[in-house]
């Protein structure tokens, strides 16, 4: 691993740096920096950067943060293991893209951000998406990859030129735009691909949902990998002020397993150990429940004439 180097970070929205009141110090070192603590959907640890709030925008993010390439060399050597969450997922992604198409977006080309194994865009194809890729830095998550799929898979995390200009119908991001240390020239980057009138379909957490309320530093969204965590004011501020137009946003209604809910909850180690192990033994552990946790969604559209 390469030396740890730190930066500070600003707030997207409003441009400054410092100007923010700490909400949490950090509670991190160097050996916390791992591939295993930055795998998706972890074991949460309540390991975090310093945690502080924008005076102007409101907009909570870490600050400061590791080195941007150390951050996409963990993530390229992370693990793969939600495989048994999948179905959940697809059905709460599913309901959303289902959102998105009703409002006029063409079942043409399709870009998920961040997409894993590709499970998603394997059941975009599914519902009659034609021409279908995904972005995904981790090497272990694609060669979980269906072999339908893989070779619809770069990996590589979101930068510019990877994609032509005007290319895709429709970008996907679920639970990614929270872990973007540059958020800013990520949304830039798909705007240039997104067509004229394309639209781009965000899941994130929510800091001012009831659970992270509840939790306050105990919540799995004050976590390592986040850099910036949204609220549904501030996600509409970050996408318009790179010129999206906001179309529709919300609660989302995820479908969790009862051992990913067990999984989540900030209980002791051994009791939370021993919980796991029980559950995923029993078909009580399989069980699906659908209810709004503590996530949002957010769909936005790229205009099809610029504005001025």
């Amino acid at each position: 691993m390469k030396s740890l180097k730190m930066h500070p970070t600003r707030c997207p929205i409003s441009g400054e740096e410092g100007d923010a009141t700490e909400m949490y110090p950090a509670n991190f070192d160097a050996g916390s920096l791992s591939p295993a603590v930055f795998s998706a959907r972890r074991l949460p640890d309540g390991i975090h950067y310093r945690i502080v709030r924008s005076n102007r925008s409101g907009l909570v993010r870490s600050d400061p943060v590791a080195d941007t390439a150390l951050i996409n060399e963990l993530y390229a050597q992370s693990s793969f293991h939600y495989a048994d969450e999948i179905p959940s997922l697809k059905n709460t992604y599913e309901r959303y893209l289902e959102r998105v198409c009703a409002l006029g977006c063409e079942r043409g080309s399709l870009l998920e951000i961040g997409c894993g194994n590709g499970f998603f865009l394997e059941r975009a194809k599914e519902r009659g998406f034609k021409n279908v890729w995904g972005v995904e830095p981790s090497h272990r998550a694609i060669d979980h990859a269906s072999p339908t799929i893989r070779e619809r898979l770069v990996c590589d995390v979101m930068r510019p030129n990877l994609f032509s200009v005007n290319a895709f119908d429709l970008i996907c991001m679920f639970h990614i735009l929270d872990h973007i240390p540059e958020p800013n020239q990520l949304l830039a980057e798909c705007y240039r691909v997104l067509k004229p009138g394309g639209f781009i379909l965000c899941l994130n957490h929510n800091v001012e949902s009831w659970s992270a309320r509840i939790l306050g530093e105990k919540s799995p969204i004050i976590d390592i990998e986040h850099t910036y965590l949204y609220s549904h004011t501030t996600i509409r501020r970050i996408f318009e002020i790179n010129g999206y137009e906001a179309k529709e946003q919300g609660n989302v209604w995820n479908t969790y397993s009862i051992t990913y809910l067990f999984h989540l909850l900030p209980l002791p180690h051994v009791l939370k150990q021993t919980s796991l192990r029980a559950l995923k033994a029993s078909a009580f552990g399989t069980l699906p429940l659908t209810f709004p946790l503590g996530n949002l969604y957010l769909i936005a559209r790229k205009p099809i004439w610029p504005s001025g």
